[in-house]
């Protein structure tokens, strides 16, 4: 989605008759949404064939599939780069390549798992929490996998020939890990649920609920920020005594009696205009009508359609005139006009 966005053909090869994953209709799923379809056999050497001149024309190929399958088609890296040296070739898998596990079946819950996320989220008094699947398969992974594509496509635009790009989930969300990593070689981190500053721990770093059940999200983290929550709040709290862990439990306890006595849209009157790093706990169907996501476009409507605007902004041009995602091959025959058929003609 993210490089149809920035202004890429985008070309998916869809298997004829198959059911994917996403609930809804085809035309409903957004991560498809400026993508166009065509629906190839790849077990039918006449549609492999087609395959094969999409391959030759494309700067891009990407391919999901476990390790060695696509070699099997006869559409892996080596048999891509024979016909187009210069194209990208992604390779995009929750394990990767290699190592003890690559060839197993996973999901973005398996891999968070496995590589420490999953383990501190939650509180302390019960199991990990299950987030949405941002951390690993959109976080670690698509977009690794398109900063990837970007740089190997600027080196083949300086001549470079095409190369094999090996984004793993596992790999990216590790390396999205970086700075708990460095918090925990340092020793400021502890390896258990909401222990730390950044995982529900801290008072000025937590979620509060309000009178009305609703839900204040605090992230007070510098001195000035703090000072300024506790100042609206009306508490007779130290900010001197911010990261004395000792005091946590008691100033939590003080601050969440304090926002439960009234409700959300008074805490957002009050902090209205303030550096005290508040926000409002927005559901998806509020988060449509927040104000400073509507000033932004951050959410747009097309064809009656909520749907996330472009990300990131360019400022000499704005991509949100999207077209809605394809149905299984809606595109068969303008994509063989526009990629095969020129070429053929040459």
């Amino acid at each position: 989605m993210l490089l149809a966005d920035l202004g890429a053909d985008v070309v998916r090869i869809d298997r004829p008759g198959a059911r994917g994953i996403f609930p809804g209709s085809a035309e409903q799923n957004l991560l498809n949404r400026g993508k166009r379809s065509i629906q190839l056999n790849l077990k039918d050497s006449d549609d492999l064939g087609m395959a094969r001149q999409l391959v030759a024309r494309a700067d891009v190929v990407i391919e999901g599939f476990r390790p060695g399958a696509s070699e099997r088609m006869g559409l892996g890296p080596g048999d891509c780069l024979a016909l187009a040296p210069h194209v990208v070739y992604g390779r995009m898998t929750g394990w990767g390549q290699d190592g003890p596990i690559a060839r197993t079946a996973g999901h973005d819950l398996n891999y968070i798992a496995r590589t420490g996320v999953l383990h501190a989220i939650g509180p302390a008094s019960g199991p990990p929490q299950i987030p949405l699947n941002m951390i690993g398969d959109f976080g670690g992974g698509g977009m690794y996998l398109v900063v990837g594509i970007l740089a190997a496509l600027h080196e083949v635009d300086r001549g470079q020939p095409g190369q094999v790009i090996d984004a793993a989930i596992v790999d990216g969300v590790s390396h999205l890990l970086a700075g708990t990593h460095a918090r925990l070689a340092s020793g400021t981190w502890v390896d258990r649920r909401e222990s730390n500053v950044l995982d529900g721990a801290a008072p000025y770093y937590r979620v509060y609920e309000t009178s009305d059940g609703r839900y204040l999200a605090v992230g007070a983290i510098e001195p000035q920020f703090y000072r300024e929550f506790l100042a609206g709040l009306g508490l007779a709290i130290d900010p001197e005594t911010q990261d004395d862990r000792d005091t946590w439990p008691a100033v939590i306890d003080a601050i969440s009696a304090r926002i439960r006595s009234d409700s959300l849209d008074h805490w957002l009157g009050v902090f209205d205009g303030t550096d005290a790093c508040v926000a409002p706990v927005r559901s998806l169907r509020e988060a449509a009508h927040d104000t400073h996501l509507a000033e932004r476009g951050s959410l747009i409507e097309v064809d009656g359609v909520l749907q996330p605007g472009s990300a990131p902004r360019f400022s000499r041009h704005q991509a949100n005139g999207f077209t809605r995602p394809p149905r299984p091959g809606e595109h068969t025959h303008a994509v063989i006009a526009d990629w095969i058929a020129p070429k053929n003609d040459q």
